[in-house]
């Protein structure tokens, strides 16, 4: 059965695993006077698969660019216990970010986008080759190399993204919203394709989403965040006896982790939240 804590309870112990990352009492002011974010206090685990859970404009991609180095905070720090860290305060090459875009390079071939970072590094294209192959395959679209992004459907685009950001073998992948512009039929084969990586890779992944259905089905962590200020609600893990895949979606785990997920995202939103959601 799906294990759940109750909201505004303390963050259940995340691994054994040296953490990853650590927000301590984040605060976010823009210059507009926009408070995005108030005491925002967050740990990360090695190998976790964590969704931030909100509302829009309650603050998770704000949050999600604050951990990748993207913002700056106005109070609070972030800390890296497992990382070399630069001169920016940042972890050294730990980092990957796929955005709600894909963000491709429209002049440039799939081959060509995905090699981009190793490039910035000043790997060569034939040094490169190997990884950005092995990062193709790794997404299904080994045989796609020398097509354009003109010639990709939306969900080709977004694992192209995807290789792009696994190429530099990071620790951390952290992904915002990255499937909502997708039909919901690409959007599940690539929730799949995801969940598969984790798996594989070991990879540590945050992934930003207001949907209900797809933290309950990616996570085995959520954190459901306050309207703004943001701020956590509630911090719980999920955890099922099934496999995650076509047949979880029908399992009475399942229903029950969208049923408890989507009321601690009420609890969260406070008076009237149930007439606001679809």
């Amino acid at each position: 059965m799906t294990d759940l804590q109750s909201p505004e309870a303390s963050p259940p112990s995340t691994s054994a695993k040296r953490p990853l990352v650590v927000m301590t009492n984040v605060s976010k002011s823009f210059s507009s006077g926009t408070l995005a974010l108030s005491d925002m206090s967050l740990t990360v685990a090695g190998g976790e698969f964590v969704s931030l859970l909100g509302p829009s404009g309650c603050g998770k991609s704000t949050a999600l660019r604050i951990i990748s180095g993207l913002g700056d905070v106005t109070t609070g720090t972030i800390d890296w216990p497992s990382s070399r860290i630069n001169a920016k305060g940042l972890p050294e090459g730990d980092i990957s970010f796929v955005f709600q875009e894909p963000t491709l390079m429209p002049w440039q071939t799939v081959f060509g986008n995905v090699y981009l970072p190793l490039r910035l590094k000043g790997v060569s294209k034939v040094q490169a080759s190997d990884e950005i192959m092995a990062a193709l395959e790794t997404v299904g679209l080994k045989d796609f190399a020398k097509a354009y992004p003109r010639e990709l459907s939306g969900g080709m685009k977004m694992r192209v993204s995807i290789a792009r950001a696994l190429v530099t073998k990071p620790k951390l992948l952290l992904m915002d919203e990255p499937f909502a512009a997708l039909d919901e039929i690409t959007r599940q084969k690539l929730n799949d394709d995801v969940l598969r990586l984790w798996r594989d890779t070991g990879i540590t992944v945050v992934f930003v989403t207001h949907s209900v259905f797809e933290s309950a089905y990616l996570s085995n962590r959520i954190v459901v965040m306050k309207a703004r200020p943001g701020r956590v609600h509630a911090d719980f893990p999920l955890v099922t006896s099934h496999e995650r895949g076509p047949l979880y979606r029908t399992s009475e785990d399942y229903r029950a982790a969208c049923e408890k997920v989507s009321a601690s995202l009420l609890e969260a939103m406070g008076p009237g939240a149930a007439m606001e959601m679809h």
